[in-house]
């Protein structure tokens, strides 16, 4: 990649949906004790390392969250989402997804299925390019790599 051309530098946006604000201080026996500003501070020093330009957000409110999706049309090559409660009944963001056309990586910071029956389910999964989950907050790290390389690979 070129550095100095913003337009071959890759676009990745981190969107974390509801409650995930409070990560590191909710549940740490489920979520772990990072708080949602150091995990987006380790992942910036890593987009930086790999010639990444990355972005996050943040909404505990669904409307926010699709109209951000909207405003990336265009102008994110990837997203790497955290939807929380959104995963399991938004038609909403599963649809604002789907019709961005931007490739995404799900993640979830605790194993969904081995949670409540209600929790068992993604609306987003099968529209997802990857799915990753139950790894703790290192599972944004791994999201972030595997696009860097998929990225990579096309150039």
């Amino acid at each position: 990649m070129n550095p100095g051309n913003t337009e071959t530098i890759p676009k990745i946006l981190l969107i974390n949906g509801p409650n995930l604000n409070l990560l590191g201080l909710r549940e740490p026996g489920i979520y772990g004790c990072e708080s949602l500003d150091a995990v987006e501070k380790d992942l910036q020093e890593l987009a930086i390392q790999r010639d990444i330009q990355f972005s996050c957000f943040q909404s505990n409110h669904e409307g926010a969250i699709v109209d951000r999706i909207q405003s990336a049309m265009g102008a994110t090559d990837y997203i790497i989402i955290n939807p929380g409660a959104l995963t399991h009944y938004s038609i909403a963001l599963y649809d604002a997804l789907k019709g961005s056309g931007i490739p995404f990586i799900e993640i979830h910071i605790s194993n969904i299925y081995a949670r409540e029956e209600f929790r068992q389910k993604s609306l987003l999964s099968p529209i997802a390019s990857g799915v990753i989950g139950g790894l703790g907050t290192i599972g944004y790290r791994l999201a972030l790599l595997a696009i860097a390389d998929r990225l990579l690979a096309k150039n």
